[in-house]
């Protein structure tokens, strides 16, 4: 597993890491046994970077890593955690308030909450989950952040960017405040390479890539025909007739296929690693037969395929009435 420098922090972190989401519920039947053995898979296969939250599955997410996690030595990895807003308004509006979002007791609580099911005195990354940059100029929220660093709860701060949003953060990043943030960014969604990823690399904050395979779509794997298990919420996120389009716009990217990169899961990881500014790309998995595949699709792809893929980008938000 090849790494890069996480920022201004100093950390090297895996170039793919570990999306924790999908182990804590809402995507089919869970299963945690498998879960751990996936954890334990990329340990043993080079994965160092972890990132779960506090929302995920009401906490069983944080639970299962932690339980794993332990059995490893602690400078082994770095774990990443977020903060929902207090109102758990997905997204936060522009006009939405801080104080009402993101109290100084609800950072503390969120985090204390989280260290007790992590079963450790410390996260690595500590996350907003939600972003606006009306909030840019309040000190509130960083004399938490502070404070947390100082009692030595967190190493490090970023913010998980709005759906399809990255302007929403660009102010933040220009004032070098955070370490990180954590956006989509894949073959149909390649906005973010407009402005947010160069500002990133000029002022030194990581860049943490989520949603590289469009919810599945990006694997392949996925058919017009696809039925999803219950309870898995992408059910919502495909409906009507968003699968079908979507289907026919990833056959077109077969024709990119080489011995290099021969299938569509490592066109799309490999799409995202190419930009210089991405310091690791978390994917979802919950099986050891996916930590193994995703470990050995690093690497980039040449100018004479970044250029044509180009082309594909996909301007739309699927996330919009996906829970309705």
């Amino acid at each position: 597993m090849n790494q890069r420098m996480f920022g201004k922090t100093g950390w090297k972190v895996s170039e793919v890491g570990f999306g924790c989401w999908g182990m804590g519920g809402g995507w089919g039947i869970r299963r945690d046994d498998d879960a751990r053995k996936a954890i334990r898979a990329a340990f043993d296969a080079g994965y160092n970077f972890f990132d779960t939250a506090y929302v995920y599955g009401q906490g069983v997410s944080e639970q299962i890593l932690g339980s794993v996690v332990k059995e490893f030595p602690r400078e082994s990895c770095f774990i990443a955690t977020k903060i929902p807003s207090q109102t758990m308004e997905w997204p936060v509006r522009p006009n939405s308030l801080l104080d009402a979002c993101f109290p100084d007791k609800w950072i503390t609580h969120c985090t204390e909450t989280s260290l007790k099911r992590l079963g450790m005195e410390r996260v690595d990354l500590q996350q907003f989950h939600v972003w606006t940059d009306a909030w840019v100029n309040r000190d509130e929220w960083k004399q938490s952040v502070e404070k947390l660093k100082k009692q030595g709860k967190i190493r490090a701060f970023g913010v998980s960017v709005n759906d399809h949003q990255p302007e929403s953060v660009i102010k933040l990043v220009q004032t070098g405040l955070i370490d990180s943030i954590q956006v989509i960014y894949n073959i149909f969604d390649q906005v973010p390479a407009d402005e947010l990823l160069r500002l990133c690399q000029k002022h030194g904050v990581a860049v943490i890539v989520r949603v590289p395979f469009d919810e599945g779509s990006l694997t392949g794997m996925l058919t017009p025909q696809t039925i999803f298990e219950p309870d898995d919420w992408r059910s919502g996120y495909f409906k009507g007739n968003r699968l079908t389009e979507t289907c026919v716009r990833v056959e077109k990217l077969k024709g990119f296929l080489s011995l290099e990169t021969p299938t569509l899961a490592k066109l799309a990881l490999k799409f995202c690693l190419s930009h210089p500014a991405v310091s690791t790309v978390i994917v979802g998995m919950r099986s050891e037969k996916h930590v193994r595949e995703n470990a050995l699709s690093g690497g980039v792809l040449p100018a004479s395929v970044l250029g044509p893929l180009k082309t594909h980008a996909w301007n739309r938000n699927f996330y919009q009435g996906a829970w309705d």
